[in-house]
């Protein structure tokens, strides 16, 4: 396996073998197991949907990976394994329920929170925070953390959220992080359907705190949602590699429309972001589209806008800022929709 693409390992890895073993992992949907074996609780021990889907998500990470029931939860689990009074360093453009969670412990007095520009590398490398919590491409501003700077420059334990870029575009811990988090809710399970989480680590002491971590708080992830978002996961190269297309097509023609102030976009990926003329042209935007739906989440196949700065935690993004999700639409007819929508 080791010497596969990615691509192959997305569809061959995490599947039964053997005569008379079904071509896929079933649904393993129960909460206990008959005495005697290695599995005992599904809390604690998990089932083989939930261990399918963590072997092609470690293979393609280049780690050992341990599901959450919710990207949420995987972000406390990390946080939980922190003793009370640490230093948390957080970038101040963000996903705004990451910054959330973190000012809730700074509030119960748990954690100290540092929020840094996220390409302000030296201020990074000079933080001296426990925990350093990178997103690369960050949400919705869409900046580039120099991570492997940062990871290999700094003593504190390390964590890069890698939902948009996915470990087909990034692989943080091959340039030095200790943990990588994805929402499998959105590029991964890619179809939005479901909610689940992930959490990738080669050190095993960090594996092992997860899985109590989840244990612990009962975060583990449903026996249809880790089918759900085993089953996305295989078609995530090409599902990628076809929105990446049409994101580079549409950035290029977004910046050239009068309309548009501002295209931010990373140069991999289907995540975009624009800006218009502030919160009622971008409101207007948003009202105006037609196959493209306003809504939050992304990464599935259909496209999706929302003004980021509506809501709370988010005051410091531009008011006419868009997030764009770009889906797997045919390019021409997400065009035509923005050209309307922009008027």
């Amino acid at each position: 396996m080791d010497d596969w693409t990615p691509r192959t390992r997305a569809i061959a890895a995490g599947r039964p073998h053997g005569p008379g073993e079904p071509l896929n992992t079933p649904i393993v949907a129960t909460s206990t197991f008959e005495a005697g074996g290695d599995a005992v609780y599904s809390r604690s021990d998990g089932t083989a949907t939930w261990a399918a889907f963590e072997e092609v998500v470690g293979s393609l990470e280049g780690g050992t990976a341990v599901s959450f029931a919710s990207g949420v939860a995987t972000l406390s689990a990390v946080l939980d394994s922190l003793p009370v009074g640490s230093t948390v360093a957080v970038p101040s453009f963000s996903y705004a329920v990451t910054r959330g969670a973190l000012k809730h412990a700074q509030q119960l007095g748990r954690l100290t929170v540092t929020e840094l520009e996220p390409t302000d590398t030296q201020a990074w490398l000079d933080c001296d925070a426990d925990l350093l919590w990178l997103e690369s491409p960050t949400n919705p501003t869409l900046d580039v953390m120099e991570i492997e700077t940062i990871a290999r420059g700094t003593k504190g334990r390390v964590v890069v959220d890698n939902t948009f870029a996915t470990s087909l575009h990034q692989q943080p811990l091959s340039l030095g992080a200790d943990i990588v988090v994805h929402s499998a809710t959105k590029l991964i399970g890619g179809h939005s359907d479901l909610l689940l989480g992930v959490a990738v680590a080669v050190d095993q002491d960090i594996v092992d705190e997860l899985r109590a971590a989840r244990t612990r708080v009962g975060a583990t992830p449903g026996a249809l949602e880790a089918w759900l978002a085993l089953r996305g996961l295989r078609t995530l190269p090409v599902r990628l590699a076809e929105q990446t297309r049409t994101a580079e097509l549409l950035v290029s023609r977004l910046a050239e429309h009068p309309a548009v102030t501002k295209v931010r976009y990373p140069g991999f990926g289907m995540m975009a972001a624009f800006e218009v003329a502030g919160a009622d042209a971008a409101d207007k935007v948003c009202a105006n589209v037609r196959l493209i739906r306003p809504a939050t989440s992304l990464g599935g196949v259909e496209s999706l806008v929302e003004r980021r700065a509506w809501l709370p935690g988010e005051e410091r993004v531009p008011p006419g800022l868009i997030r764009f999700s770009i889906g797997l639409e045919d390019p021409e007819d997400l065009w035509r929709d923005l050209l309307t929508a922009l008027g």
